[in-house]
């Protein structure tokens, strides 16, 4: 697709009408490559979920959805949301509630986060963008949610610099894009093994998504009960999630 095509399928894609529900799901083929897509409006209820209020990790769909439950609320949507360390603490920045657990880094470092430009999912009031690091650090947004990942999978509407198309690096993978306006928050996990290049094509050419950011591979996991799709696996990280008063 040419340059001029994207942005007239970006164009078109800002006029369709956001989802009537907290959160839409559908599946995705392309050629080969099956992805599963969540849609939300940024005005929608979205959070960050790390610890209890004792301070022990969440680590499961099941149990966030049964402490949200237990308080009158419903989990519609969650993914892992970001890298952490095997005790399960974030690589990067991330804020909970306004709360900062881990800063900012800046710099570049070993493994995928560290392939830069890296950035940051950031959530304010009304609004949602990804932001690539050093914007961000420039800018420093008030983000009452915020968790930084590696690498950014579409920057202004490039892909990642270091993105080769004849990749055999292929693994599950999952992140997030957002709209230029902040308004649309989209996210993505493939559903068979897939290239950081085919990964990020389908934000930017089939999405129509200016920036998003990858938040892991191996351990990508969705919650979508619309769907039917409440992946197991073992204790993760922080977790992103959409969130809705219980009917």
């Amino acid at each position: 697709m040419t340059r001029a095509g994207r942005w007239l399928l970006r164009a078109a894609l800002a006029l369709l009408p956001l989802p009537a529900l907290a959160v839409e799901c559908r599946d995705i083929d392309l050629g080969t490559n099956r992805f599963t897509v969540c849609e939300a409006r940024a005005a929608e209820d979205i959070r960050l979920f790390l610890r209890d209020e004792t301070g022990a990790v969440i680590g499961h769909f099941s149990t966030l959805a049964d402490r949200l439950a237990a308080q009158g609320q419903t989990l519609q949507l969650a993914m892992n949301g970001g890298m952490y360390h095997d005790d399960r603490a974030p690589v990067g920045l991330y804020i909970e509630n306004g709360q900062q657990e881990m800063r900012l880094i800046p710099n570049a470092g070993p493994g995928n986060f560290g392939m830069l430009p890296n950035g940051v999912f950031c959530i304010r009031n009304g609004r949602a963008d990804v932001i690539e690091t050093l914007l961000f650090q420039r800018e420093a947004p008030a983000c009452r949610y915020a968790t930084q990942s590696g690498p950014m999978l579409v920057i202004d509407g490039a892909l990642h610099p270091r993105f080769l198309p004849d990749s055999t690096s292929r693994n599950l993978r999952n992140g997030v894009g957002t709209s230029a306006d902040g308004q649309r928050v989209v996210f993505a996990i493939s559903r068979n093994l897939v290239t950081f290049h085919e990964f990020a094509s389908l934000f930017r050419d089939t999405l129509g998504l200016p920036n998003a950011l990858y938040l892991d591979g191996k351990v990508s996991r969705l919650y979508a009960p619309q769907i039917g799709r409440d992946d197991p696996g073992f204790w993760l990280g922080p977790i992103v999630g959409i969130v809705t008063p219980a009917n």
